[in-house]
């Protein structure tokens, strides 16, 4: 039987249709869970020992945790050893992928690295997005003063004293809501130095950034003068769902910790164990 110019005619508009419909529903089919799924198993643990290389996504320039020592030297840091050292557990090597902090998350997302080594704290709402090993290091906050200052002993104590702050810091936050008269400074080189001139009675910092400062600088004349009961906890970053791998880096952290390795490290950038 003959078809007509119309027939025919309809009969290709219902195919371009449901050409079109293809078209528009393949994305949506392949975009969601299964691309989610292929990055994924691109760096499970399976793929991560078959390979023999763990990325690490890192920013190189976040001293003492990721830097290069004098600008040009080789990629060094408390995180980047600690992570070399994690990788070596695994029986793989590592590979650091260098990125700005605004956009360490996403390379993670995008499955350019297997985990973020940058000193990471853990809040709620990253853990809603991300899934964290065990922390490798602890850090309170901390009230700096010199070593003589015996009027200062607790938070409660600052009411009244003047500390030096960055104003866009939490800890400016602490200082004031504890009754603190605050000098605003751009950040702690300048409050430390306000600090050792007698210009200000404390500050208030991380435990991590005065162990750095005094690892550096040797006797300061400064000491800590009480912390906070909440410390910060930071730990490596892995895609969510990435649990094999979360669990090798756990048991690796445990048998460096026992084994004393975490310590050593730490006390080569602190002086003292910041690990647990």
């Amino acid at each position: 039987m003959k078809r007509s110019s119309s027939f025919v005619a309809l009969i290709s508009l219902a195919a371009a249709a449901t050409l079109a419909l293809g078209a528009c529903a393949s994305p949506s089919s392949t975009s969601g869970g299964s691309t989610s799924e292929g990055k994924l198993k691109a760096n499970s643990l399976a793929a991560i020992k078959e390979s023999g290389v763990l990325t690490v996504g890192t920013e190189g320039t976040y001293k003492p945790f990721s830097y290069h020592e004098d600008g040009t030297g080789e990629l060094t840091g408390y995180d980047v050893e600690i992570i070399t050292a994690v990788a070596d557990k695994l029986g793989v090597k590592p590979k650091f992928e260098e990125t700005q902090w605004d956009a360490i998350f996403a390379g993670l997302e995008a499955g350019r690295f297997d985990v973020i080594a940058n000193q990471v704290s853990i809040n709620d709402e990253r853990s809603a997005k991300y899934d964290f090993s065990k922390p490798y290091t602890v850090s309170p906050g901390v009230i700096v003063v010199k070593d003589d200052n015996t009027d200062i002993t607790s938070f409660a104590d600052l009411a009244g004293k003047t500390t030096a702050q960055s104003l866009t810091s939490n800890w400016y936050e602490l200082a004031q809501k504890n009754g603190a008269n605050v000098e605003a400074v751009e950040g702690w080189a300048q409050a430390v130095a306000l600090l050792e001139q007698g210009r200000v009675d404390a500050t208030v910092n991380d435990n991590l950034t005065f162990l750095d400062y005094q690892k550096q600088k040797g006797d300061t004349g400064l000491k800590i003068a009480a912390e906070t009961d909440d410390p910060s906890l930071n730990a490596f970053v892995f895609a969510k769902g990435n649990t094999e791998l979360q669990q090798a880096v756990d048991k690796a952290l445990d048998d460096l910790r026992a084994d004393g390795t975490l310590a050593k490290i730490s006390d080569k950038y602190f002086g003292s164990d910041v690990t647990q």
